[in-house]
């Protein structure tokens, strides 16, 4: 009989509240937060410091790069490592769209002023721009030669979300030291600007489209203008494009720091620059006014002509002669510091409250607002006074930048070294170097903070109130959960404290350090005042060879298990300490153990990448079995049984059978090198903390596990990955020259997606064939009367036509998967298609697919269907069934586009009410109005 086991799922994820690798913006009323949180994204009220929602994909597992907000308020833009993009909707939490174009890490999104287009760029050096509104990938655009950093749209005039796709400009910066404007109509660079020295790092586009700031690894910002006139009258055949010129240089502006820029943005409003770099420094720069530069300008000249005219001595002519001529105005003239803002930790993102998107808004409350997400997992948001209008600032008197509000307190600030739960499994402390946590192990909740050093260890006291955590400076300290203070802290090593390990009589603990000692613990009740508190008197110490790196307690109390720095693990008697067993065999030292609930086994994991299993009756090594492809870190039995898990640094959690020495499943999830594992009492689930912060738990199922369908599994995973790897076009790399090409990637979705297209054509086919003869058998034999086929049971239960179900088969896959997966196709299963395609076009089925799936198989096969001359005749039919079914459809919207005009115009006439002057009415009707005249008569 085959073997079952239960599965393990992921249930819930914790203690990461911004993660480094992305970009954390806010929503459109300033309140809310978008954050990055590894797979997922965390919407955090910033005010109540609280959680609002989680955006995730239950079919996603990669980490997040960047988001991008868009202009509607209501949709976001995820960015991933996979490649891959989805947009998310922040009123129903829900992903909308997901789009695969890019191979690489996504490391720019933008959408343009409208919302209707977003241009993505990735370490794949490729630029895509993407259809929102239509789900689908427009085209992809290669030029640099390094990972895209950063993107900006530059609006047409009278650019509208009709036409956003087919007008303006993208500018692009690149690690390639490049910068480079892209014509969105003619799908080309038209300009290129190669001065920069080192990696550009980020730009940003002024809201009024008139400048262009680059930030590189140097102390400068690169300011170029950007000439609207050469933009918009260069579109046209007649320019050539390798003499453009529309982006002109303007100077450079000093910073306040020499660090590598993170990012630039501009403020809606556009009078403010924020500069963010990675030296925990953002500098805010302001535009002046035009009165303001031309009033600067004119000092300067002022001082020029004093300090000529004092070298010159008493000659006025002379002094008029020498002095400087007016020069003309730079970016030094226009961007000034304005603000510095010191960061705690080293940032990673800032972003402007949109609320204050002009200046009036911005003037009402008095300050700029920026969320700056750092990479010690918090976010902090920063208020920056703003002088008040008519005023300069130093009339205003401003003063420095303060904090407003900040999201730290639902994580560590460094990774969690050591885990522990209490005995009921409710609670979970996690340690890490600086806090002390616990959490509620089945909402993820921070239950209690406590500061506390350097952890190693951790372990919950019998009464699960007192936590113990040993240091790396080799001190034991307790702390009290409830009251959520420190009992007291004990020298317990000279060196670092390594394992921790309670006694399973309750009543006492060994600690291991890196002093060579093993120290045995009592658990006291000390009496303060009228309460009494849990203390440790030191009972006695165990002199070992070499550093102590983990112990364990057999569960029957019997033995003492020591993991050693010389790679070896030496068993005593708990009682009278003697030695029993000596275990050697790993090549590096074992860095965790445990044993087994009967107390028969013993599990070693070391940093030979090994996990070995020992039996404690005479110490024989029963298998040694390669569990990871990097360092094991930690190892946990499952209580009852001969199950156990292993962790590593190859951010994997693997549960084993000690029996049968087979790997039973992986837990994957965790972004990070695994650190410590802790097991509930019952193996109800399964907690792990990684080097990126997170607490994860895997909570045991009642669905069955086999070992040969999960090898199965793993393998269908392999030979997908793999499919996606051969999936890419032939030509792929055959037309390199071509700036512009499609947008899209084969995967597994879209390979899936084609073969399902493929089996309803074969299926459609038969059924058509098989009415085929049937008619031509009646013909032939009338007087027979033949019965007709029995129909296909899949379309007589779904009650549909061949045509009607291949149309629905097409109709269900993605927008954003189509184009590739009608690739899959065979030409032979594409002439098949077309002859499908010509019956939607005659009975006018969804005529927008059935154009798309036309155009698109017409551009893909041109060669071998111009060479097929049975295709003409198809052609026609299909053009002139289009004709007919795409008036229709232009007479309808035509029909909607002027009754939705009229009732805007309806709608205006009386929500729109007329304000008038009566005085000023008075005075044009007394103008008017003829005055009598008297005219006096002689006799």
């Amino acid at each position: 009989m085959v073997k079952s086991y239960l599965r393990y799922e992921a249930q819930s994820t914790f203690g990461v509240i911004a993660s480094p690798g992305g970009k954390a913006v806010f929503d459109h009323s300033g309140r809310l937060s978008i954050t990055p949180a590894l797979e997922s994204v965390i919407v955090w009220d910033i005010k109540k410091g609280t959680q609002v929602a989680r955006w995730s994909d239950s079919d996603n597992t990669a980490e997040v790069t960047c988001i991008a907000r868009s202009p509607n308020g209501k949709d976001y833009a995820v960015g991933y490592v996979d490649g891959s993009i989805r947009l998310f909707d922040l009123t129903g939490n829900t992903v909308n769209v997901v789009l695969n174009g890019h191979r690489g890490s996504v490391s720019a999104l933008r959408f343009d002023s409208t919302g209707t287009v977003l241009a993505s760029g990735a370490r794949d050096t490729d630029i895509v721009l993407w259809d929102v509104v239509g789900e689908v990938g427009l085209y992809r655009l290669r030029g640099h030669k390094d990972e895209i950093t950063g993107l900006a749209f530059v609006a047409a005039r009278g650019e509208t979300a009709l036409n956003a796709s087919a007008s303006g400009h993208v500018v692009s910066s690149s690690k390639d030291t490049l910068v480079k404007l892209w014509d969105l109509r003619a799908r080309h660079c038209v300009q290129t600007l190669a001065t920069h020295r080192s990696e550009v790092w980020a730009l940003a586009v002024s809201p009024d489209a008139r400048l262009l700031v680059t930030g590189t690894s140097d102390a400068e910002l690169h300011v170029w203008t950007i000439d609207a006139d050469k933009l918009d009258g260069a579109t046209g055949a007649e320019a050539d494009a390798q003499r453009w010129d529309a982006i002109g240089e303007y100077g450079v502006v000093r910073r306040g720091s020499s660090s590598r820029i993170v990012e630039l943005q501009f403020h809606a409003s556009g009078q403010y620059l924020a500069c963010l770099g990675t030296d925990r420094l953002a500098e805010i720069f302001r535009a002046r006014t035009p009165a303001e530069i031309k009033k600067k300008l004119e000092r300067r000249q002022r001082r020029s002509r004093e300090k000529s005219k004092k070298a010159a001595g008493s000659g006025g002519e002379e002094a008029e002669l020498g002095a400087e001529p007016a020069r003309p105005v730079t970016a030094a003239d226009e961007l000034t510091s304005f603000a510095l803002v010191r960061t705690s930790a080293k940032p990673v993102s800032l972003d402007f409250d949109p609320a204050d998107g002009d200046a009036a808004a911005l003037a009402r409350r008095g300050s700029l607002r920026m969320l700056v997400a750092q990479n010690n997992n918090a976010l902090h948001v920063w208020s920056a006074p703003v002088p008040p209008p008519g005023k300069t600032t130093k009339q205003a008197q401003l003063p420095e930048p303060a904090l407003l509000a900040s999201v730290d307190m639902h994580g560590h600030r460094s990774e969690p070294r050591a885990l522990a739960l209490s005995g009921d499994g409710e609670l979970v402390a996690s340690a890490a170097n600086g806090s002390l946590r616990v959490w509620n192990a089945q909402t993820g909740a921070c239950v209690r903070t406590l500061a506390c050093g350097a952890a190693l260890c951790a372990a919950f006291l019998p009464g699960d109130q007192v936590v113990a955590v040993g240091t790396r400076d080799g001190a034991l300290e307790l702390y009290d959960i409830p009251a959520a203070t420190l009992l007291e802290t004990r020298d317990a090593h000279d060196g670092a404290c390594w394992a921790i390990d309670v006694h399973p009589d309750r009543k006492s603990l060994a600690t291991g350090g890196a002093d060579k000692t093993v120290k045995f613990w009592a658990l006291e009740l000390a009496r303060e005042g009228v309460r009494r508190r849990l203390t440790l008197e030191h009972a006695r110490t165990l002199q070992m060879a070499d550093d102590v790196l983990a112990l364990r307690f057999s569960p029957d109390a019997r033995l003492l298990a020591v993991a050693l720095l010389d790679a070896t693990v030496k068993v005593f008697y708990a009682d009278s300490l003697k030695f029993f067993l000596s275990l050697y065999g790993h090549k590096l030292p074992a860095v965790s153990l445990d044993i087994s609930s009967d107390s028969t086994l013993l599990v070693t994991g070391s940093a030979d990448k090994s996990v070995k299993l020992w039996g404690l009756d005479f110490g024989d090594c029963h298998r040694s079995l390669l569990a990871h492809a990097e360092p094991v870190t930690a190892v946990r039995f499952l209580p009852g049984s001969h199950y156990f898990f292993s962790a590593g640094k190859d951010r994997l959690v693997v549960q084993w059978d000690g029996d049968s020495f087979q790997r039973i499943q992986k837990l994957a999830g965790c972004h990070g090198d695994v650190w410590a594992l802790a097991v509930a009492r019952h193996g109800s689930f399964v907690v792990a903390s990684s080097q990126d912060r997170a607490v994860r738990v895997w909570a045991k199922t009642d669905e069955p596990l086999f070992l040969e369908e999960e090898r199965e599994r793993e393998l269908e995973e392999l030979l997908d990955r793999g499919l996606e790897e051969s999936a890419r076009p032939a030509d792929d790399g055959a037309d390199d020259g071509a700036e512009a090409q499609r947008a899209g990637k084969a995967t597994a979705d879209t390979l899936k997606a084609g073969e399902r297209i493929a089996e309803a054509l074969d299926l459609a086919d038969a059924e058509r064939r098989k009415w085929s003869d049937h008619a031509d058998q009646r013909r032939r034999m009338p007087h027979l009367n033949p019965p007709p086929p029995e129909p296909n049971p899949v379309l007589a239960f779904e009650k549909l036509t061949p045509e009607a179900y291949v149309l629905r088969t097409v109709e269900r896959v993605r927008a954003a998967d189509l184009d590739d997966a009608l690739l899959v196709l065979s030409f032979s299963r594409v002439l098949s298609l077309l002859e499908y395609v010509d019956v939607w076009a005659r009975r006018q089925w969804n005529a927008p697919l059935t154009c798309r799936v036309l155009f698109f198989l017409l551009r893909s096969h041109q060669n071998q269907i111009v060479a097929t001359r049975s295709m003409r005749s198809r052609l026609d039919s299909i053009r002139r069934g289009l004709r007919a079914g795409v008036s229709a459809q232009r007479d309808q919207i035509g029909y909607n586009l002027a009754a939705l005009t009229s009732l805007k115009a309806e709608w205006e006439a009386s929500a729109t009410a007329d304000f008038f002057d009566e005085d000023a009415i008075q005075k044009i009707q007394d103008s008017l109005v003829k005055k009598r005249k008297f005219v006096g008569l002689k006799a």
